[in-house]
Order: structure tokens, then sequence, then C-alpha cells
């Protein structure tokens, strides 16, 4: 499978595009003014190129660069990508390890097998499409490629969905009508079928928690059929991208709506504030963008510290000199320049918190961010940005909680008050000269603190009372 596919990538600015890209058609490029020695380290963090271990000025490209240069190159017409000064007018001619730029061959591939009957490989098929073309989608936009070019990816894209969808419904009713005739498990002991006769949800290629979520899809198109494909034209031609989170949100099959649920919003105990600020300093201005209802950024600005704020929803928060937070979408959100603002936040847990560490490295570059995380984010390996936060880019260090910290309730949470049960930490990134964060080939060093040794005389002892 080629490296880009299911892979969010970075965004190359134009000089290291540059590079990358003379790097990819020459086979090595030399990076000898200071922005472009930047820039060549920028792509070596994002793996898109390798420094020589003997001069470190020379570069060579990766198997990402190649991968996603060929993509490009297999769907762009001319003048569909960027031209500067420091940019070739035309691709390189890239012979990729594998297939890169064959996404209408993939999309027509999975339509076939889908109108073969064969809908658990059209459904594996039309995945890889939908990755491919969504991956090409994000990073031609990021170039400042033509709205045409984009658009293309995001037909292919659409295209892919629909057949993935619509093979997903037929798994679905085919595993209904196998529980019917009792030849499909449904789960529990003793098992509902005899051995050797049950249709497992292995077999269709999906786990049982994408199971539900195709009956649920099948459900919908049968109560009002062609929503499914008139729910992602919608998102065409509104000129967005469609994706599975906006179709799920589009044809009601989402395990609960956001009203239903409310805000994911749980402020941060002063006593986790009183360790970092303790700890670690920060430079003159902190973005905060996750700012909720101020419970960070009430204490940075106690601190001495001015504070950016923002979050998804409008809390009408406000900092100390009354500007109100912006309400934005942090991973769809940009800088103003790199490394402008440190970050400081509690940021949102849940399928959203990967792509929000990773979005921040990536995207904004800090020079310091300090995140609460729970210490479960050392763990895992199935995620790509998880990866990219904690092995590509590690935490220069992390403040493990000797003592949980006082149970985090959910805003406007009325009910019985309950000691937490989550283990938490503040990681801790700094950026280094070289433009990398943290050691790749040591570990990460971890420190053992307790809030109650940080905490003003007058709180401790209200505070200890309230985490037993």
């Amino acid at each position: 499978m080629p490296v880009y596919q299911s892979v969010k990538l970075p965004k190359p600015g134009p000089n290291a595009l540059a590079l990358i890209t003379t790097a990819v058609s020459e086979g090595v490029v030399k990076a000898t003014e200071p922005r472009h020695v930047t820039a060549a380290n920028n792509a070596v963090g994002n793996r898109y190129l390798k420094r020589d271990k003997q001069d470190a000025k020379t570069y060579y490209p990766t198997e990402r660069a190649r991968e996603v240069l060929a993509m490009l190159q297999g769907i762009a017409e001319p003048g569909d990508l960027p031209i500067t000064a420091d940019i070739p007018q035309n691709m390189p001619d890239i012979q990729p390890s594998a297939d890169a730029s064959g996404l209408v061959a993939t999309v027509e591939r999975a339509r076939a097998l889908l109108d073969d009957g064969d809908i658990v490989n059209a459904r594996i098929v039309a995945s890889v499409a939908y990755a491919t073309a969504k991956t090409a989608a994000q990073f031609a936009e990021q170039i400042g490629a033509t709205e045409k070019l984009i658009a293309k990816a995001r037909r292919m894209q659409a295209d892919a969905l629909l057949i993935e969808a619509r093979a997903k419904i037929l798994i679905a009713v085919k595993w209904d009508e196998a529980q019917a005739s009792g030849k499909a498990s449904k789960g529990g002991r003793p098992k509902t079928v005899s051995d050797g006769n049950s249709f497992t949800s292995e077999e269709t290629g999906l786990s049982r928690k994408e199971i539900h979520e195709a009956r649920k899809l099948a459900a919908a198109e049968h109560r009002e059929p062609g929503i499914v494909e008139r729910a992602i034209q919608a998102r065409l031609s509104a000129g967005l991208e469609p994706t599975r989170a906006n179709l799920r949100a589009a044809v009601g099959t989402a395990s609960a709506t956001k009203e239903a649920r409310g805000h994911n919003l749980y402020e941060t105990p002063p006593e986790a504030m009183h360790t970092l600020l303790a700890l670690e300093t920060f430079s003159t201005t902190v973005l905060e963008p996750a700012c909720g209802r101020a419970a960070i950024a009430r204490m940075l600005e106690r601190a001495g510290y001015g504070v950016v704020l923002a979050d998804l929803v409008d809390y009408g928060t406000a900092d100390q000199h009354g500007e109100l937070q912006a309400v934005q979408d942090f991973l769809t959100s940009q800088p103003a320049e790199d490394g402008s603002y440190d970050i400081v936040t509690n940021p949102p847990y849940g399928e959203v918190l990967n792509g929000f560490v990773a979005h921040a490295l990536r995207v904004f570059r800090p020079r310091k961010m300090a995140l609460l995380l729970n210490l479960n984010f050392l763990c895992g390996f199935a995620d790509d940005d998880r990866n990219f936060a904690m092995d590509d880019c590690p935490p220069s260090r992390v403040y493990i909680f000797k003592h949980r910290l006082p149970m985090m309730h959910r805003d406007g949470w009325d009910g019985e008050k309950a000691s937490s049960r989550m283990n938490t930490g503040w990681f801790v990134w700094e950026l280094q000269e070289d433009g990398t964060y943290g050691d790749k080939e040591k570990w990460i060093p971890t420190r053992r603190v307790d809030w109650q040794d940080y905490m003003p005389a007058e709180a401790a002892q209200t505070a200890e009372s309230e985490a037993a």
C-alpha cells in the first residue's frame, strides 16, 4: 500500500516543496541558503526528505515524497499545480514503487466489483480509493493547487465513498439475512449457532462496530431511498469535502446528536495549572485553542501571560482585556506563522484527540506546547497521528501526577460528584534548534509530581478533601 494512504500529510511551504520536488527529480538536493536549510530540516521532520549522514546540507527524497508527487502528477493537468520562482513548472516524471496515480482506475475497479456482487472486496477497494483521493485533495489544497484539481480529487473521493457506503449497506442486509436464518453469530455466550455454521463479522470484512454502523446506514437508506447519494452530492455542491463523518451526520446514523450529548467541555482543575506554572515558563503570549470557559486562560493571565482564546464552541469567553474568543475548528485552523504562539490547553478527548495534537505539531509548530493528557496517550500504535506525535515528534518531557487530579465533570453537570479514575500528566513539547521535537533515539523523560506540593496554602486543604 502506498505510504500516503490513510495518512494526514503535513503541508510543505514553498521552499520545502521546491526542495522536495528537486530531490525527487534529481535524486538529491543541496540546501545552501539558511532559508533552504530551515525548509529542508522541516521536510526531514515531516518525512519528505532524509539528511546525508556525512554532509548536513545534502538531502535525499523519501518514499513518501515520491508517492505524494506521483499522486499529484497522476491527476493534475497543465496549470493545476502552483508555480513559483522556486518550484519547477512541470512535476518530474516519477515512477513510484506502487501505482499511486491510478485513482480513477481504482474507483472503477471498486464499482465493477460491486456490480459483480463481490461486495466485500468492493468495500475494501473503495476504502483504499477513498483514502487516496482524500489525501490527494487535502495535499493539493495545502500547496495551493487550482480549485479544479481539488474538485477533481473530491469527486473521486465522493465516488469511492458512495461505492463503499453501498457495499456496506449490502453487507448489512446479508448479515441480517444470515442472522434471521441462524447462520450469523450474534455474539454472547453460549453461541447462538452451532460450531462450523457461523457467519462471523471477520467474514464480512467489518468489525462488529462497523456492522452496527452499516445496519444504521441501511436503515436510513430504506426509510429514505437515495439519501446517501444526495448527502454526498450536497457536500460536493457546497464545495466541501465529502467524508464518512459528514455522511453519518447527514443521514442521521451518528451515535448521538450534538444536542443530545451537549458540549464536550471538562474544565481543567486549578491544581493542574498550579503545577504546570511552577514547572514551566512560556512565551509572552500563549494560544489556548480549546479555551472553554477559560479555566486555563485565567490562571495563565494571573501568572502574567497574554492569552489568545479560541474554541470550536462559542462560549462567549473573553480575555482580561475584553477580547472575545475566536470560534473555529482547530483541526482546520492555520497560524499567522510557524511558532507564532506557545500552546497550553486541555484538548478535546475522543476521536479528535490524535488529530488535534498532530495538527498542532505539524501546522502550528509552537516553540513550546503543554497538553493535559490521559497517560494512555503514551500507548497505542494503530493511529498515524498518535504515532506522529509520540514517535516522529516526541514530547521533551512528561510530568506524571502521582495523585489523580480532582474529577473533571462535564460542563453543566449537576448530578452526584465522583472522584477521578483517570491518570493524567502534562505532556510538554519543545522545539529544538534543528527544527525538530524531542529525541527519537532516547527515552522520553518523565517525572512524577504531586499537585499537592504546588498548591497555594489557602487552597491545598480544600482541594485535597475534594479529590479524596
